[in-house]
């Protein structure tokens, strides 16, 4: 399976990437730089050159699945936020439907279903994380939305906590967030469904059975 990595050269991106071959699959990192390619090429991985703030579509030719993995970042302005987490996501699952990828995977973040119980430095972020998923939610895509706490760059331990809702702050590694990605690629039972995640004592296979 072709998977579209968006936001491959970042910090869940590039764990990602690695994680999608693991399961077997071929990842195509979606870059903006030309000087990110040699990153890739060293790990035998397909670039396509696309930039979220202009016309990505040459992306999604011959892809099979995508996961949304960009983001501006909870610290940058409200404008750009809106511009990378709310309106080029919402294009992508756009692009996506018109090329006829139906799995798509998107990287939200705890309480953007709920951005109002969120720190008011972040609010923006959330909100536009929020309505991202939302639109997701109304698409005839076949999605899943992974919502982790604080990200941490601790080495992952492929131990999670996963659930609807999650009344408590937590962190959990980014590549522990990557391995969750792309598990629920090809799992029917975790298709059309949204959840927080945070590190736990399951390992990922068993958190994730039926």
């Amino acid at each position: 399976m072709n998977v579209l990595v968006i936001g491959a050269h970042g910090q869940v991106g590039k764990h990602v990437v690695d994680k999608v071959k693991e399961y077997g699959h071929n990842p195509v990192a979606m870059i903006r730089d030309t000087d990110q390619i040699p990153y890739f090429e060293e790990r035998n991985v397909q670039t396509v050159l696309a930039d979220l703030q202009g016309d990505f579509r040459q992306a999604f030719y011959n892809i099979d699945a995508v996961i949304f993995a960009a983001g501006s970042g909870p610290h940058t302005g409200a404008d750009k936020t809106i511009i990378i987490d709310q309106e080029a996501a919402i294009k992508s699952m756009e692009l996506a439907r018109e090329f006829g990828v139906k799995r798509y995977v998107m990287l939200s973040s705890i309480a953007a279903n709920r951005p109002e119980i969120g720190p008011s430095a972040l609010k923006h972020y959330l909100y536009a994380k929020g309505r991202a998923d939302e639109y997701l939610r109304h698409t005839d895509l076949v999605y899943t939305i992974v919502r982790p706490g604080g990200l941490t760059n601790d080495a992952g331990n492929g131990k999670v906590y996963a659930n609807e809702t999650i009344n408590q702050r937590g962190t959990i590694p980014r590549e522990d967030v990557a391995s969750v990605l792309a598990h629920v690629l090809t799992v029917p039972h975790l298709e059309r469904i949204s959840f927080d995640l945070l590190s736990g004592d399951h390992k990922i296979e068993e958190m994730f059975a039926k």
